[in-house]
């Protein structure tokens, strides 16, 4: 039933208006579930083996910080290199379920290569190509979540759309934690129960995502823009140009944990926990921050929640408590920080994009917060093992406070929905 109302190429139906005059929500339009379906799979399989994989690397295969802080780097940032092929391809096309697909598959096949790597050379090899499948489904998939729903609805289907993506991300670490407590030391485990997740979710998307949906009619549409020419716009400009420097100044979930991790001196078997803590404030606050950033602005939600990642760092730095206070308040700030700005800055900029090229300008903003993150993660690792870890958390914590000012001085008031004179 959902699936068939996705297709419907008409902004909305009649019964659909009475539920608008009354103020009701209108329905999430299939696509929207279906793709939250898959990508709820789909994180359980990830967060299994990120939720164990930074105490594999530094406590099995004694991987330094700095060749952490590169193998983290490749693994947050090799996706940067296809997100532009991927959604060229999806946009020409029409054909962003394949690209999503392959995708999907891709880092599928990756999760049993895990069992056969030991060196770091080779690991970071299949980091890498794990990514770049990430990298070809990422905006391929937010393309399609966006080409589903109506503009006005967009923050409230990309933060369900989040919300399911979390359900995923509390039920991988939970599932490592039971296999490491059943299995000591059961990393192996973990990753072969992590490939069959993967599988799963490959086999989803095929049978359940629509193949080719059809476009909605929107204000201000011009011709077909080419990739890098998406950059004109100037909305899409500045919100490309602040993911950049907000990626920059990001400290990576992995370095966050393990931070967390000394802070408290938890056992090895503790430690896929963590990654729980965010992801349940993720959850119970990504379709309510989605649908104030509808309203609010998504802009300045994608901002406020950079300013909670920054309070975040300064507890870890300050550290004015210590033991289950401490991680709470940390983990609760990291979960807002996702709440706020993952979906919303997809929201945002694709309100700033004509749908011709939604995807390429999609790919654009994520690609420069990819590459932000890369650098961020090799330039933590690199502070940490000269410097230790208060020191690299402490110019980070700086570097993030100059860049959330440089993001609200170059965002300004501007509006989430342009009007054709900005599209163009």
């Amino acid at each position: 039933m959902y699936l068939a109302d996705s297709r419907c190429t008409r902004p909305a139906t009649p019964a659909a208006a009475p539920a608008a005059r009354l103020g009701r929500p209108a329905r999430i339009a299939g696509t929207v579930l279906a793709l939250g379906t898959v990508s709820l799979i789909t994180d359980i399989s990830s967060e299994m083996v990120t939720a164990v994989l930074p105490l594999y690397l530094v406590t099995v295969l004694g991987v330094s910080p700095l060749g952490f802080g590169l193998l983290d780097g490749v693994y947050n940032g090799a996706s940067t290199a296809v997100r532009l092929l991927g959604e060229l391809l999806g946009d020409r096309g029409g054909s962003h379920k394949a690209v999503a697909a392959a995708g999907y598959g891709l880092s599928a096949l990756c999760k049993p290569m895990l069992l056969l790597t030991r060196t770091t050379p080779l690991i970071g090899l299949v980091l890498a190509v794990d990514r770049v499948g990430k990298g070809l489904r990422t905006a391929p998939r937010d393309a399609m979540i966006s080409l589903a729903t109506p503009p006005e609805q967009r923050g409230r289907a990309f933060g369900l759309h989040r919300a399911m993506d979390t359900a995923g991300a509390l039920t991988g670490p939970l599932l490592a934690f039971l296999i490491l407590r059943a299995a000591p030391g059961g990393y192996h485990a973990v990753f072969t129960v992590s490939s069959c997740v993967a599988a799963l979710g490959v086999l989803v998307l095929v049978l359940l995502v629509p193949g080719r949906l059809l476009r909605r009619a929107e204000p201000g549409r011009v011709a077909r823009l080419r990739p890098l020419e998406t950059l004109r716009l100037p909305g899409l400009r500045r919100i490309a140009l602040c993911a950049t420097l907000l990626g920059l100044a990001t400290v990576s979930d992995s370095f966050v944990y393990l931070l967390l991790q000394r802070r408290l001196g938890l056992s090895a078997g503790w430690f896929p926990l963590l990654p729980l803590g965010t992801a349940a404030v993720y959850l119970l606050l990504a379709v309510p921050l989605g649908a104030l950033g509808d309203k609010t602005g998504r802009r300045r939600t994608f901002v406020f929640g950079h300013a909670a990642l920054l309070g975040g760092y300064a507890l870890l730095l300050l550290r004015p408590g210590t033991g289950v206070p401490l991680a709470a308040a940390v983990l609760a700030l990291h979960g807002l920080f996702y709440a706020a700005t993952d979906g919303m800055l997809a929201a945002a900029a694709a309100g700033t994009v004509p749908e011709e090229c939604r995807g390429a300008g999609l790919a654009l903003v994520g690609t420069g917060q990819a590459a932000g993150r890369f650098a961020g993660s090799i330039a933590v690792g690199a502070l940490w093992s000269r410097w230790g870890d208060t020191t690299a958390l402490a110019v980070m914590t700086g570097a993030l406070a100059i860049a959330a000012a440089a993001a609200v001085r170059l965002l300004g008031p501007q509006p989430d929905h342009p009007g054709p004179e900005e599209a163009r």
